[in-house]
């Protein structure tokens, strides 16, 4: 084999470096460079970078980089010529590694692709990557905060009422009733007080029941978005909205003294559902002797349905639009009124009780509804009654089932941004989210009044538009049926913080002097006021009925249906008058 010497290694004891001749090497170095400096001149050349250990120094050009690495570079630093090497740290400095392979990961640490220049240290680049992405991690957090909390602002703008030019139609938040300079104020309460309250009331007696059911018609329930159902017109049936002191029964009650506090499940229900309000709403309240009447103005906004309350999207600013806060309401109230009346089997049978509906006068065709005149006790020398509606029954296996029946309606899927027609079939939970998120205040009124009537099963109806531009004719979707009390769950809606509520705005007047009081929802905070008003407040008032003939929707002129819309607005006259004769 060919042999390979190494040669003598010369050693010199006395520093770094080869021995020269004096000290008996065999090599001499010259004292200086011949004509060039020794130092580099690109930044690929590594001359002149040896180990040098005794130098301490620390490079001006590496400020701004992190210790390690300073001292690192000042340590294998080394250059015979000093303006060589400032002039490389320099150019050092500017420089910066961006690395743009894909990331590799391996038990949950960041391995870094090898490069030459990080050859003395290693950990240099592990340490500063997963840095930088931590700080990308964070300021996408913050800036995802800063986007929730100005949303979260806006909100709290649009439900206070302060945005409100911007954000709603400006007649929304006006106040519900003029407030009158001669009006005393005695307390404002906020809504923040109501959610801490809490009372439990035994289960009501039933008192009385009155009126007449029809059964509810199954074949609604099979509905869907394909064979859906025209929404039918009912001009013959009579709908009344008798207030508190206005209903013979609760004056013969209150003459018997079967109870101190009277009032109606829809204002019982307007009070337990307060805090989930955003327009502006009022409720009489008479004290006289020990007894509380709860009672509504003529006209108030109590006897409409509120569309698209609690929703962020703007509705139209003008009041003569139809997608207007209260052309939606009589909308609403309209739909409701016929779909309750559509849903039932029409073959004449009715279910009776031992009083036919206060209200009507003999031989009138009335609507389908039972009125439960029920009490609770609120504690021992005090008693609350009130007059409950279901507007249906289901009889299966000899056992009556009572049953409340509402719709809700489509007018525009842009506002909402689910279109039911789509959805219903499919994605029924995400139309239902939709709507408990615009809604939440009416859906957790018709729940507490079907809990107050004790109703078996509540049904919602879905009623949309034919054409978003056409509100008078409307189709009938999907007909879903819940139980109260698994629905209130399913919308938080406490029981015993409702009680407290009433509880506690009980106890509030029964502490007052005889005489009227009003009790408003205020239209740009979240609260109520309470006024002493004189004892001849609001009897003057003209009577404006929800669906009065000069605000009835009415269908496209070239619809054919137009003769048919003039019969339903001359039913509407119809049960003003009616209504009138009973309230009188």
């Amino acid at each position: 084999m060919v042999g390979f010497e190494i040669g003598a290694v010369p050693f010199n004891p006395d520093g770094w470096g080869p021995p020269d001749s004096s000290t008996g090497g065999s090599i001499s170095v010259p004292n200086q460079p011949s004509n060039v400096p020794f130092a580099p001149f690109s930044r690929s050349e590594r001359i002149g970078r040896i180990a040098d250990w005794t130098r301490t120094l620390q490079n001006p050009g590496r400020q701004g980089t992190n210790s390690k690495q300073s001292h690192a570079d000042s340590a294998f630093d080394f250059s015979t010529d000093d303006s060589f090497a400032t002039l490389a740290a320099d150019e050092d400095s500017s420089f910066r590694l961006v690395d743009t392979a894909a990331k590799s990961h391996h038990h949950g640490q960041h391995r870094p692709k090898f490069n030459p220049r990080w050859r003395f240290n290693p950990h240099h680049q592990r340490s500063q990557l997963p840095q930088r992405r931590d700080e990308e991690v964070e300021a996408r957090k913050r800036e995802a905060e800063k986007e929730r909390a100005r949303r979260d602002r806006l909100y709290n703008l649009n439900r206070s009422g302060i945005n409100a030019g911007q954000r709603r139609e400006s007649s929304v938040f006006k106040s519900s009733v003029d407030i009158q300079p001669e009006w005393n104020m005695l307390d404002q309460i906020p809504f923040s007080t109501f959610s801490k309250l809490s009372f439990s009331v035994p289960e009501p007696e039933d008192l009385l029941i009155c009126g007449g059911l029809e059964f509810y018609d199954r074949s609604f329930d099979r509905i869907t978005p394909r064979s859906d159902r025209r929404l039918e017109r009912f001009k013959n049936r009579n709908f009344f909205r008798i207030t508190t002191t206005d209903d013979p029964v609760i004056r013969r009650l209150a003459n018997e003294d079967k109870a101190t506090v009277f009032a109606t499940d829809t204002i019982l229900s307007t009070l337990m559902c307060a805090p989930r309000s955003v327009y502006s709403w009022d409720i009489v309240i008479q004290k006289v002797g020990n007894k509380l009447f709860f009672d509504k103005r003529d006209g108030s906004q109590l006897d409409l349905l509120s569309v698209h309350e609690t929703s962020q999207e703007p509705l139209p600013d003008v009041k003569e639009d139809i997608n207007s806060a209260y052309s939606l309401s009589v909308e609403a109230a309209y739909i409701n009124q016929n779909f309750s009346q559509q849903v039932l089997v029409r073959d004449g049978n009715k279910l009776t009780f031992e009083e036919p509906n206060p209200f009507a006068t003999e031989g009138e065709e009335v609507a389908s509804v039972a009125y439960r005149y029920r009490r609770w006790k609120l504690d021992d020398d005090m008693y609350l009654v009130a007059r409950c509606e279901v507007q249906s029954v289901v009889e299966v296996n000899n056992q009556r089932s009572f049953l409340t029946v509402n719709a809700l309606n489509e007018f525009d899927s842009k506002y909402s941004g689910v279109d039911w027609r789509q959805k219903l079939e499919t994605q029924r939970g995400a139309v239902l989210a939709t709507e408990l998120k615009n809604n939440a205040n009416k859906l957790a009124k018709w729940t507490a009044q079907a809990l107050l009537a004790s109703a078996d099963m509540m049904k919602l109806g879905y009623v949309s538009r034919v054409h978003p531009r056409d509100h008078f004719n409307h189709v009938i979707l999907a007909v879903v049926g819940y139980k109260p009390r698994d629905f209130a769950a399913q919308i938080n809606l406490n029981t015993s913080n409702m009680w407290g509520i009433v509880k506690s705005i009980v106890d509030l007047f029964m502490k007052l002097n005889d005489g009227k009081y009003v009790l408003v929802k205020d239209p740009s905070k979240p609260q109520v006021r309470i006024y002493e008003v004189p004892p001849d407040a609001f009897e003057n008032d003209y009577v404006e009925e929800p669906l009065p003939e000069e605000e009835q929707v009415q269908p496209p002129a070239e619809d054919a249906d137009t003769g048919e819309a003039n019969g339903v607005a001359n039913d509407v006259e119809d049960n003003k008058e009616v209504s009138t004769e009973a309230a009188a």
